[in-house]
């Protein structure tokens, strides 16, 4: 087993934490002279980690595990294609109240839009809820309207690292990221709740 190789602004948070728990994003922030999105992808590699503790409005918590062999390096080695599941995909000209209740059929926060198999737009519940608030009829509204659009959809391969693909999900705070080949055909997708699945399963004999 590789035991986990941190940065040394990993550990300089960690010592941090340590000392002033419960530490906000902000307070360690300022400790590091940096700002908050400088050391956005460290916290989530020490939170997914299971080395801090992150508690919504309270704070970072030190949980002692940074000497758990292997694991994060197990982790790292991991491939989208490994935790991928099966896409939702879904026709331009569907309407904006179908497409809801298809997302609540298959109980999913996307739904990827695509001619095919080639990936054009995806729809959020956010981008529903919008529509859903405006629009007079979601009958007759077709979602082509409301989705966001290719190019300018974060997408993954299937080969990317999972740590990359779980940093971005951080990062830009969306639900999915579409996994698509070199033709932007959709393969699979990947979501928050398969990557939670993943770390509970990795670390739950650990903690």
């Amino acid at each position: 087993m590789i035991l986990i190789q941190l940065s040394e602004r990993q550990h300089a948070i960690m010592a941090f934490v340590k000392k002033n728990e419960p530490a906000t994003g902000d307070q360690i922030a300022r400790f590091l002279k940096l700002t908050r999105a400088t050391i956005r992808s460290d916290l989530a590699v020490l939170t997914m980690t299971g080395i801090l503790d992150a508690r919504p409005k309270v704070g970072y918590f030190y949980s002692g595990l940074e000497k758990n062999p292997g694991l994060f390096e197990d982790i790292r080695n991991l491939k989208v294609s490994e935790v991928m599941t099966h896409p939702i995909l879904v026709p331009k000209e569907m309407s904006v109240y179908d497409a809801i209740v298809q997302l609540f059929l298959e109980d999913s926060g996307s739904l990827y839009v695509a001619e095919k198999t080639r990936l054009i737009g995806l729809v959020s519940r956010k981008d529903l809820l919008k529509s859903t608030i405006a629009a007079s009829n979601t009958k007759e509204t077709p979602i082509a309207t409301i989705m966001s659009r290719m190019p300018n959809l974060l997408t993954v391969k299937k080969t990317d690292p999972i740590l990359d693909a779980a940093l971005s999900i951080v990062r830009h705070q969306v639900d999915s990221l579409p996994v698509v080949d070199a033709e932007d055909q959709i393969i699979g997708k990947l979501s928050k709740s398969s990557i939670v699945e993943l770390f509970v399963t990795t670390l739950k004999d650990e903690i």
